[in-house]
């Protein structure tokens, strides 16, 4: 054997003992970020079991001396929870099943459709990010309100069917130009229209895609509170994060029950996050890449 072999192979095991602790390094430090991130969150439940008194005691402790779960049932009984779940569904589902289907429709246009001013109307879309939502408040409610529809559920759906906004229409179209435009032409020779290549080809392909901009929308609306408040006053409209900061100014002194109203807003958004994170890091991994 050749001494540049015998080099070789005694730097191996070296070389593995190195990657096999810089992986020991990065899953520690990955785990010490996590729960650096999840901190907050065991804080927020823990004070929720726990009484006024044990809150404010120093120094804190912990673990709560006692688990008072019935903590939660007693906060149900001023706060109405479900009425205020139900009030965020309402506006929820239609408008992320809108701006899903419409992000959709407007990325495949960019990517693959021809059309005099595509490239101009493409620019304004993406440029419209810079936009900031504030400069458009005021006259979206002189609008909304000359229609009669504040106090309504409409301004804070119907705006969603536009796309859901620009980047969920951007990111639709790097994932459709993703796909080989072979599909579309074998389509094509079967007969098949633009409607039923987006259907039945573009659609199953950029699945991960399309559920990446439903929880998008789903987060953005569910702490959309500024938006909320503009457009609804009644309360027997109020949705989860109106209820909650009513329900935190009522309750200035009681932060078990402010935490424990707090815990059951963030549990519905937990869940739906849970349920589609694989396809969510699925899409922002793979958005814009080449197959």
């Amino acid at each position: 054997m050749s001494t540049t072999a015998l080099k070789k192979e005694h730097r191996m095991p070296s070389k593995q003992r190195r990657e096999k602790a810089a992986n020991i390094l990065c899953l520690i430090l990955l785990i010490l970020l996590g729960l650096i991130v999840l901190f907050p969150i065991y804080w927020i439940f823990r004070s929720s079991l726990m009484s006024n008194g044990e809150l404010y005691a120093y120094p804190p402790a912990f673990l709560p001396p006692e688990w008072r779960f019935s903590n939660y049932s007693d906060t149900l009984k001023s706060f109405e929870y479900l009425q205020f779940l139900g009030n965020t569904m309402t506006i929820l589902v239609p408008a992320v099943i809108g701006a899903v289907i419409t992000a959709t429709m407007g990325g495949y246009a960019f990517a693959r459709l021809r059309f005099r001013g595509k490239k101009f109307l493409f620019t304004l879309c993406v440029g419209s990010m810079l936009l900031p939502s504030m400069v458009t408040l005021i006259p979206l409610f002189i609008a909304w309100s000359k229609l009669g529809l504040v106090n309504t559920y409409w301004p804070l759906i119907l705006p969603h069917f536009c796309g859901g906004g620009a980047f969920n229409i951007f990111l639709i179209r790097q994932f459709v130009k993703t796909v080989p435009r072979e599909l579309d032409e074998a389509a094509t020779i079967d007969g098949c229209g633009f409607f039923r290549i987006l259907i039945f080809i573009i659609v199953p392909t950029i699945k991960s895609a399309m559920i990446v901009v439903g929880l998008l929308k789903f987060i953005e609306l569910w702490n959309d509170l500024l938006q909320q408040v503009t457009y609804i006053t009644r309360r027997d409209r109020y949705t989860l994060a109106l209820g909650l900061n009513i329900f935190r100014g009522s309750f200035n002194d009681d932060w078990s029950s402010i935490m424990c109203a707090t815990c059951l807003s963030f549990i519905p958004g937990i869940v739906f996050y849970l349920i589609g994170q694989r396809y969510f890091v699925e899409g922002i991994v793979m958005t814009g890449m080449k197959n």
